[in-house]
C-alpha cells in the first residue's frame, strides 16, 4: 500500500466529489510522480470549501489536504508515471480554456456593440457614431477572430497527431489575454452601466481572472513558448 500526505487548494468540485485525483511523489520510487484514486471517505482524507471569492462563484471550489492516507495499491493508476501523464490532462484543459475564453469574449462585445447603438448621447446620435467607440469594437472584433482561428488550427493539429504542448500553450494564453481585454474595453463602452449586473460583463472579467491564473499562469506559459522558440529552459 502507499501512505499519502499533503495539501492542495483550489480544487474544483473538492468537496462533492466521491474520489480525488491525486498526484503525489512517491518516495521509494526516486520521488516519481504517480497518480492515485483517493476515496473521500478515507482516514485522514478532509475536504473544506473556500468561501469569499469573487470570481467563478457559481463553482464549488475546495482545499483538500491528506494526512497519512492509506492507499490500496489497486488504486494506483497503473499507466501513470512521471510528470508526463498530468501534464497530458493539463493539455486537454487548456485546449478548453482556450475556446471558452473566445465565448466569453463574443458575449461581452456583443453586449458591448448593442448597447452601443442603442445608446444615444448629443444630438440623438448613438453612441456607436463616434470613433473611439469604433476603436475599441474594432479592436476587440479583430482580435476575437485572430483567437478563432489560433485555436481552429490546434485543434487541426489535434486531430492530426501533430500537437505540441507549445501551441496548446500559445492559444490558453493569447485567448485568455484577450478576452480579458474585451471584458475591460467593453466595460468602458458602457460606461458606468458596465459594473451593473444588468450585464455580463463584470461577471465575465472576474472569472475571467481566475481563468488568467488557472491550468498555468500567463507567465508560465510565456516561458513554455520561450523554452520553445529559443531551446533555452527559463524556468
Amino acid at each position: 500500500e502507499y501512505v499519502l500526505n499533503g495539501e492542495k487548494m483550489w480544487i474544483t468540485s473538492g468537496t462533492i466529489a466521491d474520489v480525488a485525483v491525486i498526484w503525489a511523489k512517491v518516495e521509494n520510487e526516486g520521488d516519481q510522480v504517480r497518480g492515485f484514486l483517493v476515496e473521500a471517505d478515507r482516514p485522514g482524507f478532509k475536504a473544506d470549501d473556500i468561501h469569499g471569492k469573487w470570481s467563478l462563484r457559481a463553482s464549488v471550489t475546495s482545499g483538500l489536504s491528506l494526512q497519512d492516507v492509506h492507499i490500496p495499491e489497486c488504486n494506483l493508476l497503473p499507466g501513470s508515471g512521471g510528470l508526463k501523464s498530468p501534464l497530458m490532462c493539463l493539455n486537454q484543459a487548456r485546449y478548453g480554456i482556450a475556446w471558452g475564453a473566445v465565448g466569453a469574449a463574443m458575449s461581452c462585445y456583443d453586449c458591448a456593440l448593442q448597447y452601443s447603438l442603442l445608446r444615444k448621447q448629443f444630438r440623438d446620435q448613438p453612441i456607436a457614431s463616434h470613433q473611439l467607440v469604433q476603436e475599441k469594437l474594432t479592436w476587440m472584433i479583430n482580435e476575437i477572430s485572430k483567437a478563432q482561428l489560433l485555436v481552429l488550427q490546434v485543434g487541426r493539429l489535434k486531430d492530426a497527431g501533430k500537437v505540441e504542448h507549445q501551441h496548446i500553450s500559445m492559444a490558453k494564453r493569447n485567448n485568455v489575454w484577450m478576452a480579458l481585454e474585451c471584458a475591460r474595453l467593453s466595460r468602458d463602452i458602457l460606461g458606468a452601466n458596465g459594473v451593473a449586473d444588468d450585464y455580463p460583463i463584470m461577471r465575465h472579467l472576474m472569472n475571467l481572472e481566475s481563468v488568467k491564473t488557472y491550468e498555468g499562469t500567463h507567465d508560465i506559459h510565456t516561458l513554455i513558448i520561450g523554452q520553445s522558440v529559443t531551446g533555452i529552459d527559463a524556468f
